[in-house]
This record gives structure tokens, C-alpha cells and sequence, in this order.
């Protein structure tokens, strides 16, 4: 059975809500509205696709290399790049090259910072929960541990009994396994948080509690992109996971489809892997689920 526990510690995520589309809501009699907004929407998409570009070139880019990037007129690309200095948004090199500004990424970090990461999900664990109609587990790591900060249950009548605030081992997880896959990339670093943790819980007669079978584990889920909890925690409970980056290379979290293992057949298994490449969100490591992206072999 999965156990919980209080989950009091400080959460690393914050709340924040989703911006509001912008509206035009004025009217002009005798202008249509779509040609009032269209000259704002072109402004701020060529400023959005210039920021695209600058973000490619970390030692800065030439006005010749945004024109021939954007396809625009270098009276166009000065207009923007003024106004996006002038905002700190974007920042020119003595030598002429531009880069992003100082105020872009104070921004982005601090969105970062206040990130919680179950309001940003959440859409994408109902869709999950929808399609599939299983267990969707939203964790963190934490230590040894695996933190549920996040569930949705299904509507059949067999559920299974982790809740938000718990923790399980996360060797023993495929949520923990897909975690500190990515967490710990390497064998070494691998092999010392095993180490630091030793000795590792074993729940099951399947659990991997060797690090050396652990760290064999770790190379497999990178290559494949997914985690797999084949009765490694509960007996009769199987297990799929992958997990999610926010713009780095260690995820800031890991989403995982739990079931009785009569639910969960091998084909079965193919359909939630195929689901979790779907649905979770872009900017993971191109290894990240790429054996059914490529229809390379499955579990």
C-alpha cells in the first residue's frame, strides 16, 4: 500500500495565475475592430519572435542576423529593439551585437521562483485523468523520498490509497525513478545518493535496492524517456511516469498513471506512455520519451 505522511515542509512552488488575454474592447465607429488591433498584434508578435532569436545567441546578435532571421526591413528590427531597450528587455554590446536585457531574466526568474507547479499542471493531470481514467500522481523529490503534491482520482471502484502530502522511496517509485534519473544524470552521482541514503527500503521482492542495478535502471529510463514501477512498491500495483522539465535539465517534477496490474497489461502500458509524451508539456531533454516517439521497442 502506498503510505503518506504529513507533508509539511515549505513547498518550493508558488501560486500564480495564468495571464488574461488581452482585449480591445474600444470602439471606433467606422473602423472595423480587427484593423484597430492588427498593427498592436503585429508590434508585439515581431517583439515576441525577436526575443525567440536573441534567445538563441548567447554572445549576441548582429542587426544583420535578426534581419535575415526575421525576414524583416532593419527599419522594423531598430523600432523594436528600441523599444525593447528601453524596457530592458534587450541590451547592445559595444561592438553592436544585441543580447537579451537584465530585465527579461529578472522576470523570468522570478516567475521561476513563485512557479507552483500543481496550478500549472493541473490542466495537463485532467486531461491525463480524463483520457485514461487512472491514478495521476503529481511528485517532487525530496531527499530519499518522493512527494505526492498532487492527485487525481479515478472513478472506478478499486483507487488506490497514496494521498497529497505522502512519500515513498524514490527507488521504488517509477515518479521517484523518473526524478532522480534526471536529478542524479550520471552514474557516479547516482551511486552517491545511494550512498547518502543506504540502505534503500526494499518494499517488494522486485524493488532495486543494489546501486549498481539502480544505476543500470537510471541509463534505461534516460534513454527511453519513462519510468516504469513494475510491483517495485506495492505488490499489484503498476506504475508509469515521465518526467518535467521547466527550462532546465533537472525536472522540476515528475507526473506518473498508477494501477492495479490487471489495468495496466503490457498494451495497456503503451497507451499511457504514449498519452504521457502527448500531454506533458515541451522543453524536456530530447531523450525524453523518445522510444515510442521513434515506435522503438516498449515495456
Amino acid at each position: 500500500m502506498l503510505t503518506g505522511e504529513g507533508y509539511a515542509r515549505r513547498t518550493p512552488f508558488r501560486g500564480t495565475e495564468p495571464c488574461d488575454t488581452i482585449r480591445n474592447v474600444g470602439q471606433n465607429v467606422g473602423r472595423n475592430v480587427g484593423d484597430q488591433r492588427a498593427p498592436a498584434i503585429e508590434s508585439v508578435d515581431r517583439a515576441l519572435r525577436m526575443l525567440e532569436v536573441l534567445s538563441r545567441h548567447g554572445s549576441g546578435a548582429s542587426l544583420d542576423e535578426l534581419a535575415s532571421s526575421l525576414t524583416l526591413p532593419k527599419s522594423s528590427l531598430h523600432r523594436t529593439l528600441a523599444a525593447l531597450r528601453e524596457r530592458g528587455f534587450a541590451t547592445q554590446r559595444e561592438d553592436g551585437r544585441y543580447l537579451l536585457g537584465p530585465e527579461l531574466m529578472r522576470i523570468a526568474f522570478e516567475f521561476y521562483d513563485r512557479l507552483d507547479v500543481r496550478v500549472w499542471l493541473r490542466p495537463t493531470l485532467e486531461r491525463l485523468r480524463g483520457e485514461l481514467n487512472e491514478t495521476i500522481h503529481l511528485g517532487v523529490l525530496d531527499g530519499a523520498d518522493v512527494v505526492y503534491v498532487h492527485k487525481l482520482e479515478p472513478t472506478h471502484p478499486i483507487a488506490l490509497s497514496s494521498k497529497i502530502g505522502g512519500r515513498n522511496p524514490a527507488h521504488c517509485t517509477a515518479v521517484g525513478k523518473a526524478l532522480l534519473a534526471w536529478t542524479y544524470p550520471s552514474d557516479a552521482s547516482l551511486r552517491t545518493w545511494a550512498e547518502a541514503h543506504a540502505p534503500l527500503a526494499r518494499r517488494t521482492a522486485r524493488t532495486i535496492d543494489d546501486p549498481d542495478l539502480l544505476a543500470r535502471e537510471m541509463t534505461r529510463i534516460r534513454t527511453e524517456g519513462f519510468a516504469k514501477d513494475m510491483e517495485e512498491s506495492e505488490p499489484g500495483v503498476k506504475c508509469v511516469a515521465a518526467p518535467v522539465f521547466f527550462g532546465g535539465s533537472t525536472p522540476v517534477a515528475a507526473i506518473s498513471i498508477s494501477a492495479p496490474k490487471e489495468r495496466l497489461p503490457t498494451g495497456a502500458m503503451r497507451s499511457v506512455i504514449e498519452a504521457l509524451r502527448r500531454e506533458i508539456p515541451g522543453g524536456a531533454p530530447q531523450t525524453a520519451l523518445r522510444s515510442v516517439d521513434r515506435g522503438g521497442p516498449g515495456p
